[in-house]
């Protein structure tokens, strides 16, 4: 039986004897609990070397002697020598400092549990030496902290501090949404909630949070955008926890700076939860990579909610047509015969191959390949309309091979 403690380490020295896989595991939760880490090792993962080239660790790079645990607080074996773990295992009995040894726990005065955290909670699980199922229990535990069926609110005071989080709950999938987004959600008094965000992750949540429509339907209803802040600041201001749910990512076309603009003028504190962007997420998902070696250096995101002769509009369209990279454009599906015909007039070549997808990464995902000279019509003839995003470039491509060579596999093993 082992008795279960937390270390405090920030400060204080940690001797990793080994430099492989097993001591990259283990280093970057060291590192965040403020451990100062002494390396020591021939040779290092290229990850480790990185950490000691930046100055996170101290590498010393030579075969460990039996003076390597003097000062130590805490002592790891990670070699795949088991007489050089016995040796330092030895040394660290002698020195009483607790020693985890990555080849065998029996002979170890510490064992490294399963560990995983929410937020400032730690959730660390022995199993009497079985770290499968030490892994499955932490998972379980921490699966159901991501996702509010646990309560883990701290019960000195009411929980959540209020305020107001702007969280980007991706493009769609609500299985894309941030571990941190999902977090503060699950905290949530009230959801302010845009049309775009995953809609199922309204459906988790409790009865008593109160969810406000934020909806900004294109040539529909909508909530404006003051009526919005005003939600936001004044919730906040009678000691609610807000949680803005946006879909991709606040400041990506997002009016999140509006938003946190709005609050912290109005003295609300604010937390912003980066999202999973479309403009990324959504070309990946139809197999398009927005970047490709020798392909596409360069990709640029463009907002095509405004036609390109449009007064009001602030992109500039010539200077995109000579660019030889991607491409992508967010809320152009409307005006999209106005977009690429703007583009193939400064310079585009009209062959450039182009894709539409509509309502990317969810179960109702649709797209179509064409080229910059058809696509709005084979858009529209295909019925795509928002939300939908267009790739222009020879990346498009890439991602009708791969798309073929996916459509080869069996069913089971397409992703």
């Amino acid at each position: 039986m082992t008795y279960p403690v937390g270390l405090r380490l920030t400060g204080r020295r940690v001797l990793i004897v080994g430099g492989g896989t097993v001591a990259q595991r283990r280093v970057p939760a060291l590192l965040d609990a403020g451990a100062h880490i002494v390396l020591v090792a021939p040779d290092v993962t290229p990850a480790l070397d990185a950490l000691a080239a930046a100055g996170r660790l101290r590498w010393e790079q030579r075969e460990y002697t039996d003076g390597d645990v003097e000062g130590a607080w805490y002592v790891m074996a990670a070699t795949d020598a088991a007489d050089v773990n016995a040796a330092v295992a030895e040394a660290a009995e002698r020195a009483h400092t607790f020693c985890a040894r990555a080849d065998d726990g029996s002979d170890a005065s510490a064992w490294t549990p399963a560990v995983g955290r929410h937020g400032n909670l730690t959730v660390a699980v022995h199993a009497d030496r079985d770290p499968r199922r030490a892994a499955l229990l932490r998972d379980a535990v921490v699966d159901r902290l991501n996702d509010g069926s646990l309560d883990a609110a701290p019960q000195r005071g009411r929980g959540p501090i209020p305020g107001v989080a702007l969280v980007g709950a991706g493009p769609g999938d609500p299985e894309l949404v941030t571990v941190r987004g999902r977090r503060l959600l699950s905290q949530a008094d009230v959801v302010v909630a845009d049309r775009l965000a995953p809609q199922l992750l309204l459906d988790e949540l409790p009865p008593h949070v109160e969810v406000v429509d934020a909806a900004k339907v294109p040539y529909g209803r909508a909530m404006a955008q003051e009526a919005i802040n005003e939600t936001l600041v004044s919730r906040a201001k009678a000691g609610q926890f807000v949680v803005r749910l946006k879909g991709g990512d606040p400041f990506v076309f997002g009016r999140g700076s509006e938003e946190l603009e709005a609050c912290l003028a109005a003295g609300v504190p604010v937390e912003v939860v980066p999202g999973v962007t479309s403009a990324v997420a959504v070309p990946s998902a139809a197999r398009i990579p927005v970047t490709h070696r020798g392909i596409a250096h360069e990709m640029v995101v463009v907002s095509g909610h405004v036609a390109p002769e449009d007064p009001r509009s602030l992109v500039d369209w010539p200077a995109l047509a000579r660019l030889k990279g991607t491409l992508v454009i967010l809320m152009g599906v409307e005006r999209l015969p106005a977009i690429t015909a703007a583009l193939i007039a400064h310079g585009r070549p009209a062959d450039t191959p182009a894709a539409v997808i509509q309502e990317g990464t969810t179960g109702a995902q649709r797209q179509i390949v064409a080229t910059l000279g058809t696509v709005a019509a084979d858009a529209l003839a295909a019925g795509l309309s928002h939300p939908a995003i267009c790739v222009v470039g020879e990346v498009v491509r890439i991602g009708e091979r791969l798309t073929e060579l996916a459509s080869a596999l069996p069913v089971t093993a397409r992703s």
